[in-house]
């Protein structure tokens, strides 16, 4: 009877046992030490059930027959999935993300990702391809991608504009780490404040992105992540040079304080002081600059209790000359004794980021986002006066959870934004203050064999642009093995920032005319566009050699847009759209490894851009409706010291592009209706000695590609001819670099 009693008692504790999956989660390691991660993630896949790992890495969690894929995750660390047929102890270990760059940096293959699953069309960019150029500053990250357009924007400045799906980038919402970054001010000269080895990985979204990023995403989104000091070298830095002058140095400085936090210190220098005139029209191909650009980031994480948080704060000194060779700002600022223009910029920015993890429901999290800006720009070009001041306040609160189960996640939230604008154009004040605040609802469906999407909507209510819903959807099917279908639609608005987007205009002798109709932004309404798209992607092995082809095609309809007319040559017109404006857009892309460790990307792009101007519809100016592109990588075989070679090729081929109309100006200041097409190349040899010390040389525009009377009128700069806005190619003619990286 005792045993009975013993055998009735034990039972349900030995069954209980059973229904469980316990083990150990782990640190891998050259020596497989057992060193436990405490709070990992451990979780059923389409399911509420999960837990965390303890202080020695151990966990338990109830199995049922139901589940079978055992999720682990971990801040820093490659998650896993395993799969689970019954009861047992399990040992595992998780990889640090931070072995994973290095062996991305190996296999360049993977240094563009294209996702196969998620609903939105994005490509992951991650610091093995910012490698493959010099990549000073984020406006020049794209120059090996297709997927943007790297265009030049004046004849003075040397700053590049980027392009995608046909249009600019203030239709772009570009976000540092999922927090706004340019916008406003700093749209014209914002991405060079980037430096390119601050940069961890790009996320580029095609079409309107999501809900929770704002109303702005016109055209698509382009996200920044930037380097952890966790995972960052714990110091690093790179020094560069090139033929025109300029010099540029970086360096990261990175601690770790204690086990939960890290700190890093990145600095950020750049001078140019050499008076380069290539084409000897009497006027600088590239500004005189210099940029101090200092930033401090800290890190802190709690496995234990499930929180996450970034705090930055930076601080930039941008400053920059233009104009004629001869032209001292000292003695010449506001006389006709030589053209010159100052642009002198100071910003101060912080952001920080929180994030909270229930510790027993590893799918559900709460974060905040809040950031703060300062940008201060004084310039002038020739007679021309433009300052702005521009404070920025934004704040994101989010929760994130599921229903029923993981196929079916939500994000909810609220969005609070503040922008105070300061401008003077001229003898002209402009000064406004733009507030918002929003909610908004995201629905995401989840399941990888056939269907995943992504439903949302927000409503925000603004002072000028009124109160207005914006619904964004984006559905990818799989109709058979390794492939991607997907659709998208969604509405943005914005307030369209004029003479900050269009600066150029002041190195001209245009008149500026503002023919508004009372609207609340600058006398105009705001802008309002539809985006909506198709894409596919296939991956492929072709001779056992892995590869894939993609096509998307993309259109943007305006139903109001602040047209920017440029056919008068003496003047510059803004107006609200009268009429239609669109956008098409067309790619195909073949990526594929060739041969061993040589990689092909290569891809076609149409683009059909037309608005309604006050002389009748006309082709967007200065933008080429075909353009092909190539990229070839190749990389010798890894030594076991991390000794390697690397060879990057570049080619851009850019159509025919319609010219603004310039019939009325004098005979030799006429252009053709048509441009004729170019081609660029670019290349780079990296030699890599070690993992800590690499050297590259490299050269862009190898074919010295330059255009012929970028300055019209110079010869008279304070004439009613002269125009520094046409420009379709590059200025500046070849340029050699060369630089080195260490780190340790």
């Amino acid at each position: 009877m005792k045993y009975i009693l013993i055998a009735t008692f034990l039972l349900p504790i030995m069954i209980c046992a059973q229904d469980k999956v316990e083990g150990m989660i782990m640190e891998a390691n050259t020596e497989n030490k057992h060193i436990g991660l405490a709070g990992a993630n451990v979780y059923w896949m389409d399911s509420q059930l999960g837990t965390i790992t303890k202080e020695d890495g151990t966990f338990s969690i109830p199995y049922s027959k139901e589940y079978s894929k055992l999720i682990i995750s971990f801040v820093g660390f490659k998650s896993d999935t395993l799969t689970i047929d019954a009861p047992k102890m399990v040992h595992h270990w998780l990889v640090p993300t931070n072995q994973l760059d290095e062996v991305v940096v190996q296999k360049e293959r993977d240094a563009v990702q294209k996702a196969y699953f998620a609903p939105q069309n994005v490509i992951t960019v991650n610091s093995a391809e910012l490698l493959k150029a010099a990549c000073c500053n984020l406006s020049e990250s794209f120059e090996t991608n297709p997927a943007i357009d790297v265009n030049f924007n004046d004849a003075l400045t040397g700053t590049k504009q980027i392009q995608m799906l046909g249009l600019t980038s203030p239709y772009l919402l570009i976000t540092q780490e999922n927090i706004p970054m340019v916008r406003g001010a700093s749209q014209a000269f914002g991405l060079t404040y980037t430096p390119g080895t601050w940069v961890e990985s790009i996320q580029i979204t095609k079409g309107a992105g999501s809900v929770v990023n704002g109303y702005e995403s016109i055209s698509g989104q382009i996200n920044t992540e930037l380097q952890k000091p966790l995972l960052d070298n714990p110091i690093f830095v790179n020094g560069y040079a090139n033929v025109n002058g300029r010099l540029e140095f970086n360096t990261h400085l990175n601690t770790k304080l204690s086990d939960k936090w890290s700190t890093g210190l990145y600095i950020h220098a750049n001078r140019r002081d050499a008076d380069v005139d290539n084409n000897d029209d009497g006027f600088l191909d590239n500004p005189l600059a210099n940029q101090i650009n200092i930033m401090n980031r800290w890190q802190y994480q709690n496995p234990e209790t499930g929180w996450v948080s970034f705090l930055n704060v930076r601080y930039l000194n941008d400053e920059k000359q233009v104009g004629q060779v001869d032209f001292n700002p000292d003695t010449d600022r506001f006389t006709t004794n030589a053209w010159g223009s100052e642009i002198d910029t100071n910003r101060f920015d912080g952001s920080v980021k929180l994030g909270y993890v229930f510790p027993e429901l590893p799918f559900q999290s709460v974060g905040f986002q809040a950031s703060y800006s300062n940008h201060q720009q004084d310039s002038y070009y020739g007679f021309n006066i433009y300052d702005i001041d521009h404070t920025s306040i934004y704040s994101n609160l989010l929760f994130n959870s599921i229903i029923g189960n993981t196929k079916s996640k939500f994000t909810t939230g609220l969005t609070f934004a503040y922008d105070g604008y300061k401008e003077l154009v001229n003898t002209q004040d402009f000064e406004r203050v733009d507030r918002s605040a929003g909610a908004f609802f995201e629905y995401a469906y989840t399941n990888l064999e056939k269907v995943s999407f992504t439903a949302g909507l927000r409503f925000d209510t603004h002072n000028r642009l009124g109160n207005f819903f914006t619904p964004r959807f984006h559905l990818r099917y799989t109709p058979w093995e390794r492939s991607s279908l997907r659709g998208s639609f969604g509405i943005g608005r914005r307030a369209a920032n004029i003479f900050a987007e269009n600066q150029r205009m002041f190195a001209s002798s245009r008149t500026i005319q503002l023919q508004g109709n009372g609207g609340s932004i600058y006398g105009f309404d705001p802008e309002k566009a539809t985006n909506f798209g198709v894409s596919f992607l296939q991956g492929f092995d072709l001779f056992d050699r892995p590869g894939n082809f993609s096509v998307d095609f993309y259109r943007t309809n305006f139903d109001n847009q602040i047209v920017v007319d440029w056919e008068n040559p003496q003047q510059v017109t803004f107006s609200n759209l009268e009429g239609k404006s669109y956008a098409n857009s067309l790619q195909v892309e073949i990526d594929y490894e060739v041969l061993p460790r040589l990689e092909l990307r290569t891809a076609y792009k149409f683009y059909d851009v037309k608005t309604d101007y006050q002389t009748g519809r006309l082709q967007k100016p200065l933008q080429a409706r075909h353009r092909f592109f190539t990229n070839i990588g190749y990389n010798t075989e890894l030594k076991e010291n991390g000794s390697q070679w690397r060879f990057d090729y570049t080619f851009n081929a850019l159509g025919e592009q319609r010219l603004p109309f310039t019939a009325a100006s004098p005979g030799d200041l006429v252009f053709d209706e048509f441009a004729e097409g170019y081609s660029l190349m670019n290349a780079q040899v990296t030699k890599v000695f070690s993992n800590r010390f690499e050297v590259y040389v490299g050269g862009e525009n190898l074919m010295n590609i330059r255009q012929d009377n970028a300055v019209l009128g110079a010869d008279d700069p304070f004439g009613t001819n002269f125009d520094t806005t046409i420009v379709y190619a590059p200025v500046f003619g070849r340029m050699i670099y060369a630089g080195f990286r260490f780190k340790s």
